[in-house]
């Protein structure tokens, strides 16, 4: 009860900030921003869906603001190493965070006390969307989506697949597509997908989850299979490759959102040109295909899109590690 009392007060803080409470925020009014570098921290190492998307939006927005923008990995416990060093940084738009919707609708399903508030943070922009690919060692003989959950079948228990870490979106896509087909295949944490991809590439796991960054390029050399990705629509660089939800389980939606999040008593000013500034960066041309071709949609939502996406997530992932019993270890 206590859980989903807690899941609860989450959600009805999302809803709050998506129908405007960025306006209650006091206004700041000490010259322009920004005047000085910016920080975008990461909550993963570099190479990863959130680090490519920070930097290739850190570049034009630096160009725009006419000011640096610096990329601080800080991966660790989930997130919680990056939140929390954000979540003690100055409130004045200098020290933003660049992640996936780990922070905000995955913890608070996994851990009973968080080091951070997820609430003590505001919603800035929602960045891009990115499906992650379901890829397999070429020696397994499957060439599709159906042939490879038929192997798992008829070998039960005999299979296993790589993750970026316990609780990473990588891990509960394939939680969810378990327990919803009533699969057994092992689950083996790696930390990050520097070493998940490259263990499928081995044959150490049988399959993965992982972005399009991190696969392509195995792909191309025959090294590993792309048979599906875990977005409602195909994706747009490789519309070949069949979703999940089209194939085996109608609705199924695991494909990771990014997105800037600032402390939660940063200016009214600051959240909404950053925000308005994030938008007119995404409809660059050279950032549009920059990020389409690693496979990554740039969106550039407002705050109120990022606070209901980020609403919808909290249940769909609170839903997933309580049907699959993910317990931290």
């Amino acid at each position: 009860m206590q859980a989903l009392a807690r899941f609860a007060s989450l959600i009805t803080s999302l809803a709050a900030l998506g129908a405007g409470l960025l306006l209650a925020q006091p206004a700041h009014a000490q010259g322009q921003y920004p005047d000085k570098p910016v920080r975008f921290v990461v909550p993963y190492a570099p190479g990863g869906l959130p680090d490519t998307v920070a930097r290739i939006l850190g570049k034009s927005l630096g160009e725009r603001w006419g000011q640096q923008v610096l990329i601080d990995n800080r991966p660790g416990g989930n997130g919680v190493v990056a939140a929390q060093f954000v979540n003690a940084a100055t409130p004045d738009g200098y020290t933003l965070l660049v992640t996936d919707n780990s922070m905000i609708a995955i913890n608070p399903a996994l851990y009973p006390k968080l080091p951070y508030d997820p609430k003590a943070f505001v919603p800035v922009a929602l960045v891009a969307r990115a499906p992650l690919y379901l890829a397999v060692n070429p020696a397994l003989p499957v060439n599709t989506l159906q042939e490879f959950l038929a192997l798992i079948k008829s070998k039960p228990g005999a299979l296993s697949y790589g993750s970026s870490g316990i609780g990473s979106t990588h891990h509960l896509a394939m939680e969810s597509l378990k327990t919803t087909l009533g699969l057994n295949i092992v689950h083996v944490p790696f930390k990050g997908t520097g070493q998940s991809v490259p263990a499928v590439v081995a044959g150490d796991v049988a399959a993965v989850f992982s972005a399009g960054p991190s696969v392509f390029g195995f792909a191309k050399n025959g090294k590993i299979k792309l048979i599906a990705v875990n977005s409602l629509k195909r994706a747009t660089l490789s519309p070949n490759i069949p979703t999940i939800a089209e194939t085996v389980v109608p609705g199924f939606d695991f494909a990771p959102t990014i997105g800037v999040l600032a402390p939660a008593r940063t200016p009214t000013n600051v959240v909404l040109q950053v925000s308005a500034d994030v938008a007119r960066t995404t409809r660059l041309p050279t950032v549009v295909e920059n990020m389409q071709t690693l496979g990554i949609d740039p969106v550039g939502g407002s705050s109120e899109e990022y606070a209901a996406v980020l609403k919808e997530d909290t249940l769909r992932y609170a839903k997933t590690v309580k049907t699959s019993g993910i317990k931290m270890e």
